[in-house]
């Protein structure tokens, strides 16, 4: 009850900030009662200027940090608020204004234990970026190095503590209210926020996701991850290699005034985009063009490793075969993999979600090469969800929000190309590597190496149950003894089986080692 009263009256005193911007509807949305909704907008003059989610925008980034945030996930969940909501929501900058430098210089002392002027010979006061959770400032180590400092901000920790309590109070509140909304995991996605709060508030997890995507792209000449620093590192404190001279990737004037060729560089940050994604399967998910640079050598760098995506194997294969079909317009295909991936349940219809995935698609597809949109067809395939009861899948939220950053710089860029097709010869090579027959049998091979190596601990096991069942610790049918016994001529049968087991097995072997031959 007292949890439920302060939550209250801090809906009122965000309905209050909602309703100066003519933005309530987000409350309403979320399943608040209406009275409360009417008290908050008692006396407010409202701002309606603007398209409902641009006053949406504006009236989380006036609410803070923790706002920020949220505006940030809702903008991938066009299934729940709209394509043009999360169109304007997706211009929602991080950006708030610096802490003061005095306390920047504290928290990197108490972090690593020493002054400032022990640890950096030269240290910037003003920060060269401010965002939600913490600021930047440049600075150069004893032994010459260029580095970038990142430092949380004071007293941030709390402040997300108490806001996410709120958040999750709200998603309770929208489930029980509104039962049509359990698909959509409110209280799972509040979760999965803060879980990405939480790793972004530790900026060691951060510099662990620098090092690995680093690590990844070690032998890669077209794109440079900055190094860590992890002597000038902790918790609190995140120092990295200083990435200089580093044209925004978008700004396509300064790239051909550097004598560098627009085209040349969105292949190189597109491949570099589907190799995180594919290939490993651990993407930078926060590359707007403010974290992403033109070195004058024609490289692409990145920055600011806090979001972070992961996508298993089967997801990528599933992703990959989906996007295939999409484009060659195969959509009985790409309705068989939604269902075949778990994203649509079988008891839905495979004839009506493949007429549903035309629908979508035909518009899309139907536009000149340059302008056809995959994050846009992933995000109208998200707006169906709720006639196919399709469950909420985090991961493809978080890539088609990457996915619909991209291209937009990719526009930006290279008004007359289309990234997809550009790197169409890295996604045929994967296609073929992961999705071909060699890949199918590849993966047999392996699906019976890891039952072989099962094996001992699945005979331990039958030894336990047969000493428990010797012991009288528990009691069988006597239809399921005799079947144990082989009476009735089981037994029989199982030598063949066994037989059998072991000639699929001799098959598979001298298909892995031709394979190897070749």
């Amino acid at each position: 009850m007292l949890r439920s009263l302060k939550q209250i009256r801090r809906i009122l005193s965000l309905g209050r900030l909602l309703a100066r911007h003519d933005a309530l509807f987000a409350l309403k949305l979320a399943g608040v009662s209406p009275i409360l909704l009417r008290l908050a907008a008692l006396g407010v003059h409202a701002d309606s200027t603007g398209r409902p989610g641009e006053r949406l925008a504006r009236a989380l980034n006036e609410a803070g940090p923790s706002f920020i945030k949220l505006g940030q996930a809702l903008s991938t969940r066009s299934d729940i608020l709209g394509e043009d909501l999360t169109d304007d929501l997706s211009s929602l900058q991080d950006n708030l204004p610096p802490f003061p430098t005095a306390e920047a210089k504290r928290s990197i002392e108490v972090e690593l234990g020493a002054p400032v002027e022990e640890l950096f010979l030269e240290f910037d006061d003003t920060p060269v970026a401010a965002a939600s959770i913490a600021q930047v400032h440049f600075a150069v180590t004893h032994d010459g190095r260029k580095v970038a400092v990142k430092v949380l901000r004071p007293g941030i920790e709390e402040a997300f503590r108490r806001d996410l309590d709120l958040f999750r109070w709200v998603a309770e509140i929208a489930e029980q209210t509104q039962p049509q909304l359990m698909r959509l995991k409110p209280r799972e996605s509040i979760e999965t926020l803060a879980d990405t709060v939480e790793l972004e508030m530790d900026l060691r997890f951060e510099a662990a996701a620098a090092a690995e995507l680093r690590e990844n792209f070690a032998d890669d000449p077209d794109f440079k991850v900055p190094e860590v620093d992890w002597q000038l590192t902790g918790k609190r404190v995140l120092t990295t290699e200083r990435l200089i001279d580093g044209i925004p990737l978008d700004d396509r004037d300064a790239i051909v005034a550097a004598g560098l060729d627009p085209l040349d560089i969105l292949i190189k940050a597109a491949s570099a985009s589907f190799r995180q994604v594919f290939r490993d399967g651990f993407f930078h998910a926060d590359t707007h063009p403010g974290n992403m640079f033109v070195l004058p050598d024609g490289r692409i760098a990145v920055v600011d490793f806090g979001i972070m995506g992961r996508i298993d194997l089967k997801n990528r294969r599933a992703i990959a075969e989906m996007l295939v079909a999409f484009l060659q317009r195969n959509y009985r295909r790409a309705a068989e993999v939604h269902f075949e991936a778990g994203w649509v349940p079988r008891d839905r219809s495979v004839d009506n979600f493949t007429q549903a995935c035309r629908s979508i698609a035909e518009p899309i597809l139907d536009k000149p090469q340059n302008e056809i949109s995959i994050a846009r067809l992933l995000a109208q395939l998200f707006q169906i969800t709720e006639t196919f009861r399709m469950e909420t899948q985090p991961q493809l939220l978080l890539l088609q929000k990457t996915m619909l950053v991209a291209e937009g710089t990719a526009r930006k860029l290279a008004p007359e190309a289309n990234m997809w097709f550009l790197i169409r010869p890295l996604i045929e090579e994967w296609m073929i590597a992961n999705l071909g027959p060699e890949a199918r049998v590849r993966d047999a091979f392996h699906s019976l190496q890891d039952t072989l190596e099962r094996l001992p601990e699945m005979v331990s096991s039958v030894e336990r149950g047969s000493k428990m069942l010797s012991e009288g610790n528990f009691k069988l049918h006597p239809d399921t003894i005799r079947a144990l016994r082989g009476e009735d001529g089981p037994r029989k049968r199982s030598s063949t089986q066994i037989i059998g087991v072991w000639l699929v097995t001799l098959v598979f072997l001298i298909i892995f080692v031709a394979l190897i031959v070749d």
